[in-house]
């Protein structure tokens, strides 16, 4: 409806307001239902897990994927397992053959130095959009803000695109304590010293991406979003939903 006045939202492609997607392991006719309904609102997605290793018709994802000029990366999970088998260089042509140009890299299971991360980071950031995470998968691992900081600086430093704040798709660790609530104080000490625009905050629950919204506005960036959230997590941004109406709408009525 024309006449409805709304945030203003970024477009694609995004630098601000990105929606990144967590691709599951959907069989192709459900991904291309949501791609005709919604590839506006899908910056970039990532197949998550180990699941590339394991689908059968990989191809034909990525392909489906270029179909609607949105980016895909195999996830943090894929690297990190190439790391322990020292198959990187196998990695590498693996993402050149099926012409997956952004790589995440991650060490939220295994472990790495920041000297051994950020060289990794310098070099796959040659060929490669490069996400870092930071921020363990262990829910009984919690940094101290100032070790996210300094992690965070020196993997920009490095060439990484973005960093992805950690909170995994149960929304329960990194960001989150193990209720999934938000550990807004770390996020603050984050954000006194990085650019909000270099970060992408993990938020796979709906409470997780209204107080994003709500704290920071429209063109927050969130990740780790269900395919069955794109459309909710739109409305959010937009003010169209009861959460967040409010917020961007209260002096129009």
């Amino acid at each position: 409806m024309k006449a409805l006045i709304l945030p203003n939202r970024t477009v694609k492609p995004r630098d601000l307001g990105v929606s990144m997607i967590i691709d599951t392991g959907l069989p192709l006719n459900m991904v291309e239902g949501y791609l005709e309904m919604a590839s506006e609102y899908i910056d970039y997605v990532k197949l998550g897990w180990g699941t590339a290793c394991i689908t059968q018709n990989l191809t034909d994802k990525v392909e489906l994927y270029k179909k609607y000029n949105i980016p895909i990366s195999l996830g943090g999970t894929f690297f990190e397992l190439a790391y322990l088998q020292n198959k990187l260089d196998d990695f590498k042509k693996y993402l050149f053959d099926l012409e997956i140009k952004y790589i995440e890299i991650s060490d939220g299971t295994i472990s790495l130095t920041l000297e051994e991360k950020t060289e990794l980071i310098s070099q796959f950031s040659k060929d490669f959009k490069v996400l870092s995470e930071v921020g363990s998968k262990d829910i009984k691992k919690v940094a101290s803000p100032k070790k996210w900081v300094e992690e965070i600086k020196q993997t920009l430093d490095a060439g990484a695109w973005k960093v992805i704040a950690e909170g995994r798709e149960s929304g329960k660790a990194g960001l989150y304590r193990d209720s999934t609530e938000i550990r807004t104080g770390l996020i603050d000490e984050i954000l006194d010293e990085i650019d909000i625009k270099d970060l992408i905050f993990e938020a796979p629950k709906k409470e997780q991406q209204v107080w994003f919204i709500k704290e920071f506005g429209s063109n927050v960036n969130l990740g780790n979003i269900a395919y069955s959230d794109i459309i909710a997590l739109e409305t959010l941004r937009l003010g169209l939903r009861s959460d967040t109406l409010l917020d961007f709408h209260k002096g129009e009525i």
